[in-house]
């Protein structure tokens, strides 16, 4: 990024304990009164516990692989850490004895994009904390972590719909895992149109189907009608439970894990120092628009347990491939978080399938646009049970309007760092955090168990997506 400074120290060291070589160099971090520090900026969103994102919290450390060019060309990646050294950011590149300046300088905007270290964003963090100055959250600067790509962000978002955390762990990770197969030649047959019905029988477990599958027939208005009264419904009440199970302990602790919980992939080992590629041998970066566009549908639901989600993710990478998505462009109409450009691109987000609004409104939160909040049946829960509001789907936009309406136009930050705070205070702090404990972080681990039994009852979790 063009206002991002970076520094020109850099080496190369030969005798790292796998005998392989580095490179390193530094970016400068933001002047500010308040000391930039990096795993606030990391440990800020469910996004940095997704793959390929690996967060150390011995060494502080975040590493992936990094895309060297275009997202929506075919290209290669490099595997990058990235730890604070004072007033700047020391990133490491890994297996290379040198590089380019111009992929130094493009390593550095990836890396700008993910902490947010533009001049733009900088100013929001300081004008937030200014604002939100009452409530300080030490957890929470102002910086939400997010993708190095717009193509990632978009697609995480689609990931968060209609399912469990651990679900959406599980889906980020096989898909690493499939860019890492594609990269090595696997399934080069596997392709859309041509071949349609591709069966990867025995290669992963099938996709549960009850929940996922969409109705052929087109609905009629009263059964959609009908449909949306009955989630509404089921949203209400789900929060009434989960917050008469809270009343009925005071415990905070995290419950022992009893085997009920989704297992994060097909394998739980994370990175550790200092072998820089014993995690990333297995995993690879998240695929490119390039890589997936030309799979079909069923192989890639089957491979990732991807459902439904599969087709969008499909329609969104060949929409980009073929330039009738551009994610520059939409890039370039968020630089200032302008809310003139916020319709426009609301509206453009809205002409992609699979983009309702609560996925249209953590894209936009990813680009910039701090002021809408994303809301879910999480959301009414942190409202009644924080609030004390009697909080239903159709009053929920009033009722984040009357509490978060006096931080304008960081309603967001100010809503996700009071509920940051909320999970930190029932888990511990996110960035001391083993990775293998993030798929606990649900909501029915938000919940005591009941007396006299270890078995919880697994929530629906219900989005407008």
């Amino acid at each position: 990024m063009e206002d991002t400074q970076n520094q020109g120290c850099h080496r190369h060291c030969s005798e790292h304990p796998e005998g392989t070589a580095w490179f390193e160099f530094h970016i400068e971090l933001p002047s500010e009164s308040e000391p930039f520090q990096l795993e606030q900026a990391v440990c800020s969103h469910g996004f940095f516990m997704m793959a390929p994102n690996r967060w150390d919290p011995l060494s502080k450390t975040l590493t992936r692989p990094l895309l060297l060019h275009n997202p929506s060309s075919s290209s290669s990646s490099l595997l990058v850490s990235m730890s604070q050294r004072s007033q700047s950011l020391a990133v490491r590149v890994h297996a290379v004895h040198s590089i380019s300046p111009q992929q130094q300088r493009h390593i550095t905007a990836r890396i700008s994009r993910m902490l947010r270290l533009s001049q733009a964003e900088e100013k929001a963090v300081r004008e937030f904390r200014r604002v939100h100055a009452d409530h300080p959250n030490r957890s929470f600067g102002g910086r939400v972590f997010r993708s190095p790509t717009l193509f990632e962000d978009m697609v995480k978002c689609i990931l968060l719909c209609n399912c469990q955390w651990p679900r959406t762990l599980n889906m980020a990770q096989a898909l690493c895992e499939l860019q890492l197969e594609l990269q090595n030649g696997l399934h080069c047959n596997v392709v859309g149109p041509s071949n349609p019905k591709v069966e990867a029988e025995g290669f992963v477990p099938k996709t549960p189907a009850s929940k996922e599958n969409r109705r052929k027939k087109a609905p009629t208005k009263s059964a959609l009608l009908k449909k949306k009264l009955e989630l509404e419904l089921e949203l209400e009440l789900e929060v009434d439970r989960n917050l008469q199970m809270d009343k009925s302990s005071d415990t905070t602790s995290l419950p022992p894990d009893n085997g009920d919980s989704e297992v994060l992939g097909s394998d739980d080992s994370c990175y550790q120092f200092p072998n820089e590629g014993q995690y990333f041998d297995r995993t690879g970066n998240f695929p490119s628009p390039i890589e997936l566009a030309n799979l079909s549908e069923s192989f890639l639901a089957k491979r990732c347990r991807l459902g439904y989600r599969a087709r969008y993710i499909l329609e969104l990478a060949k929409a980009i491939v073929e330039g009738k998505i551009q994610l520059e462009q939409l890039e370039e109409l968020s630089k200032d978080a302008s809310l003139s450009c916020y319709k426009q691109l609301g509206d453009q987000l809205k002409q992609i399938k699979g983009f309702g609004p609560f996925t249209r409104a953590n894209v936009l939160m990813c680009l910039g646009y701090n002021h809408a909040i994303p809301w879910d049946s999480e959301t009414v829960r942190h409202l009644k049970q924080v609030h004390s509001k009697n909080t239903t789907s159709k009053t929920i936009e009033s009722d984040l309007e009357e509490i978060y309406g006096k931080y304008e136009p960081y309603q967001f930050l100010a809503f996700w760092s009071e509920i940051w705070d909320f999970y930190e205070t029932r888990f511990g702090k996110m960035n001391e955090m083993h990775c293998s404990v993030y798929k606990r972080i649900t909501a029915s681990n938000m919940r005591s168990t009941v007396k006299g039994t270890n078995k919880r009852k697994r929530p629906s979790r219900i989005f407008q997506c």
